[in-house]
């Protein structure tokens, strides 16, 4: 168990949060969530002892073993994957080095002889043996390649460092996980894995992500970070999300009794109840929701941007087609021979081992690039647009303030115009006369789609689509892509985005691709799909 009393954490210009009290208990998982700046990884930087408070105290039960996941990629460059992973639990890993240093010598004297014992004993207490063994199923459970095992950390890919880290976290067994973003950089099947290796675990976890669902599969609770507090919410992101707004608009409703609201909200928790996942804690949670009263719930203060895509002319059938397109970077393979068609109506999910692979696929489709072989037609009637993953470009150095930045892409130069569409994105009051080069990544993120948005096109193509994005954000960018009548292709690592958007999935690989007429969900679930879209990998 771990409690939070009194906790405060306020810098000279700026509170984050303020006397939070809360209690985290075994066999839960807690999900930390508030916009962008709000103090999430900051919170978790206090429960691990990484930052101090500026009042209030961390209390975690006597020898109970606290883990977290690691920001710091290069930190254990000099170790192997293997010993970087056992380096999660620091006792068991001193006391392997201890006992391969006495190993090694010829001849130990007698106290060397009794410390030596003493590490045996404990080395058995803490599963010791089992240690390697451990550290590799939760490898292979991530899917870090067996190669990898026994090289050194500073020779292997970032988004495999990523993984070990994770695997790091979660070595042997800690009363206490702290995670702050784990998906980031996971493949769909790593996360699922995951989900899978929490929704059983049977000790405390708390976690800050961006994963809509990822938080609904895994979490028992919500933390919501608002009103510079945190409070603590029974049940998964969803239900928080849906109460927080029902809630909203029933205080909102001077004429209705309380009475009726609580009746409202009561109906609202036994049909979400019925649709809890299928994780151990169903029951328990099920009980949690139904002892919740209406004054428990607070709306929160966060507002969502509007997105929505209108289109300037029809799209008629033939949108793309796509032979035999191949791309490579400084000599290495990123994609071959992939072809497909995309017609009207098609919102097509890009999928890939490789991120670098299929972001050059759609600077390809978008012109900016050229491919090393294959050809790529567009539809007469296509009108397209590309949204980057990286849109540092558009802002470094640039002195423009927001509406002279956004008029240059608009056809209707009015500041009153431009000033309405940033006031949908939520800038409002003085906010449009900032330069565009001092926005935060998630600011410039709006910016972008409100780019996106003036062009009208009929055929968006976007890379990454939720990068810096606070929650809110996020949910806006999906409802738009749901609504949006144009033809689509994505590439992300946001499962509900892409399950909820798309109607296709195309896979690219370095000997090909696999086109897919489904959702995402139908085509990870699919065994014969998975021995087909393996086959696109060296």
């Amino acid at each position: 168990m771990i409690t939070v009393s009194n906790l405060s954490l306020i810098f000279s210009d700026k509170k984050i949060f303020e006397d939070v009290n809360l209690q985290f208990l075994p066999g839960n998982c807690y999900g930390v969530i508030g916009a962008n700046g709000a103090g999430k990884s900051t919170f978790l930087k206090v429960l691990s002892g990484e930052k101090e408070s500026t009042a209030g105290e961390v209390i975690i039960e006597k020898n109970k073993r606290l883990a977290f996941l690691s920001q710091n990629q290069n930190a254990f460059d000099a170790f192997t994957a293997i010993e970087t992973v056992i380096m999660g639990h620091q006792e068991l890993f001193d006391i392997m080095k201890k006992k391969e240093v006495l190993y090694q010598k010829e001849q130990i004297t007698d106290e060397e002889g009794y410390e030596l014992a003493n590490l045996e004993g404990r080395f058995a207490e803490l599963d010791g043996w089992d240690a390697e063994s451990d550290a590799e199923k939760l490898l292979n459970g991530l899917n870090v390649p067996a190669h990898d095992f026994e090289t050194k950390m500073s020779d292997i890919l970032p988004k495999d460092k990523v993984k070990i880290l994770l695997a790091q976290a979660l070595f042997g067994n800690p009363d206490i996980i702290l995670l702050d973003e784990p998906t980031n950089h996971l493949d769909f099947e790593s996360i699922a894995w995951l989900e899978n290796f929490l929704i059983n675990y049977q000790n405390t976890v708390i976690t800050v992500s961006h994963d809509r669902h990822f938080l609904n599969n895994v979490c028992t609770h919500m933390v919501d970070i608002d009103y510079f507090q945190a409070k603590m919410y029974a049940g998964n992101y969803d239900f928080w999300m849906e109460s927080s707004q029902l809630v909203q608009r029933l205080m909102s409703d001077k004429n209705k009794k309380k009475e009726e609201r609580i009746q409202e909200l009561k109906a609202f928790i036994a049909r979400f109840s019925a649709n809890l996942s299928k994780s151990a804690q169903a029951t328990s949670r099920k009980k949690s929701l139904e002892k919740i009263q209406l004054d428990e719930i607070v709306p929160s203060t966060r507002k969502y941007p509007f997105i929505g895509f209108e289109i300037e002319k029809p799209l008629g059938k033939d949108v793309l087609e796509v032979k035999n397109l191949s791309a490579s970077l400084d000599g290495n393979i990123l994609f071959s021979n992939v072809s497909f068609v995309m017609n009207r109506g098609d919102k097509v999910a890009l999928l890939g081992h490789n991120d670098l692979a299929k972001t050059a696929f759609l600077k390809i489709l978008a012109g900016e690039l050229k491919p090393d072989s294959g050809t790529v037609k567009w539809g007469q009637t296509v009108s397209k647009a590309y949204f980057p993953n990286d849109n540092e470009s558009y802002f470094h150095n640039n002195e423009q303030n927001l509406i002279e930045w956004l008029r240059q892409f608009s056809k209707e130069p009015a500041e009153s115009y431009i000033r309405g569409f940033l006031g949908r994105m939520l800038f409002s009051g003085d906010q449009p006369l900032k330069q565009v080069k001092f926005l935060s990544g998630g600011e410039k993120m709006r910016c972008m789609y409100s780019k996106l948005m003036l062009s009208k096109a009929n055929t968006l193509m976007i890379d990454s689509p939720t990068n810096h994005l606070d929650l809110e954000s996020i949910q806006s960018v999906n409802n738009g892509l749901v609504d949006y009548s144009g033809a689509l292709i994505v590439a992300s690592h946001d499962h509900r985005l892409l399950e909820t958007v798309c109607n296709k999935v195309i896979e690219i690989g370095d000997l090909g691709s696999f086109m897919y007429e489904g959702t995402l969900d139908e085509y990870i679930s699919n065994p014969e799909i998975k021995t087909k879209s393996s086959l696109l990998y060296q």
